[in-house]
């Protein structure tokens, strides 16, 4: 059995290696939303984990058999006090992109975001 030991040398690798931001995607959600893809008899589905948004958040586009998903949300909240103000801003957004097979038909997807899930018929 072979120990590793580790030396000072280099302890910015190690800080980064289990640092989850340096090696997802950029995104102001703190990860990006799961997805389960289903395969059906006549397709497949994707099933989006995206909670606390709106349907009018997600943007879908379909672009040379990539399916792109993205999601923007903004939320402001005040607190007026007889002595002071207080806001709070929120940003969130991801985007996730599939590449999907060319005998896919661009006008029988369909999407519904129901309970904090978008799912995407494909």
């Amino acid at each position: 059995m072979t120990t590793l030991k580790l030396n000072n040398r280099y302890p910015f690798l190690f800080e980064n290696f289990f640092n989850e931001s340096d090696y997802l995607p950029k995104t102001n959600f703190k990860s990006l939303p799961s997805v389960n893809v289903v395969e059906k008899t006549d397709g497949f589905v994707l099933e989006v984990a995206a909670p606390g948004l709106k349907k009018e958040d997600f943007k879908i586009n379909f672009h040379e058999n990539k399916l792109t998903i993205s999601a923007e949300s903004t939320v402001s909240n005040e607190e007026t006090d007889k002595k002071y103000t207080r806001k709070e801003f929120s940003f969130n957004q991801f985007q996730r992109t599939f590449t999907l097979p060319q005998t896919v038909d661009v006008d029988k997807i369909e999407a519904s975001y129901v309970d904090g899930v978008l799912n995407i018929s494909i």
